[in-house]
């Protein structure tokens, strides 16, 4: 698999395209203790930041933290220039991008990230021009693993998965079942290791770098055997670092 095998191209931005530096998490999850009266230790942090070991609203329950409290104070103490200036974007990542700019075809981005977060992280790592069509989930565009956003950007795009080849790359079991669910292929990217994660995800493809889609072919290692990763992946509410 290559991008320059496809037609039109669709990205997740967090974990996948960016990620930011820990400070910035760490603080985060202090402002969001301080408000609910719970303190959240690095590892709890880590794994709610990344969508580590299945669906957040699942993690949050298992730590005694209701989704329905987590998550308003969770927006509420993200700040956008701070966001901004604690993100950076993959090496890897810019590289797959400038040769999708190479190859051509319309571009675009699906997230669960905010538009007062995605915006300002856009132009700080100068990405704003990059995309057709931006997509940040709200409940009225609904939520990956939900077709629906991943079908609003190929509209915006003027693409269709039965008239042109398309894939959708992203970080978590979530985006491989949007992107199946909208039929597109499915790209998983993993940035922190299967052991850390407490899953495999498997994807049509799966690379640790983006840039390994600048060309090559998919490792039989890497090819999902039948049945595999079919199911939808559970659906656990509002997420930014998506």
């Amino acid at each position: 698999m290559a991008v320059a095998d496809y037609d039109f191209h669709l990205f997740d931005l967090d974990g996948t395209l960016v990620d930011a530096e820990w400070g910035y998490t760490r603080t985060v999850f202090d402002r969001v203790g301080n408000r609910l009266g719970r303190e959240f230790s690095d590892r709890e942090a880590y794994v709610l930041w990344h969508g580590l070991g299945g669906p957040r609203g699942e993690t949050l329950r298992e730590i005694g933290v209701a989704p329905d409290a987590f998550w308003p104070a969770f927006h509420d103490v993200e700040d956008p220039v701070a966001r901004a200036e604690a993100t950076y974007i993959h090496d890897d990542a810019a590289r797959l991008l400038d040769r999708v700019r190479e190859v051509g075809g319309p571009t675009g981005l699906v997230t669960h990230c905010q538009e007062f977060l995605a915006a300002p992280v856009l132009d700080r790592v100068d990405l704003d021009d990059r995309f057709d069509a931006v997509v940040c989930c709200t409940d009225e565009t609904g939520w990956k693993p939900d077709p629906d956003p991943i079908e609003a950007a190929m509209d915006e795009l003027g693409v269709n998965p039965t008239r042109g080849r398309g894939y959708y790359v992203g970080d978590g079991e979530s985006d491989v079942a949007a992107a199946r669910n909208a039929g597109l292929d499915a790209v998983h990217v993993e940035r922190v290791g299967h052991d850390d994660r407490g899953r495999c995800v498997l994807g049509d493809r799966r690379v640790r770098r983006l840039d390994e889609l600048i060309g090559g072919v998919r490792a039989d290692a890497d090819r999902p055997r039948d049945g595999d990763g079919d199911a939808r992946a559970g659906f656990d509410g509002p997420v930014d670092a998506s």
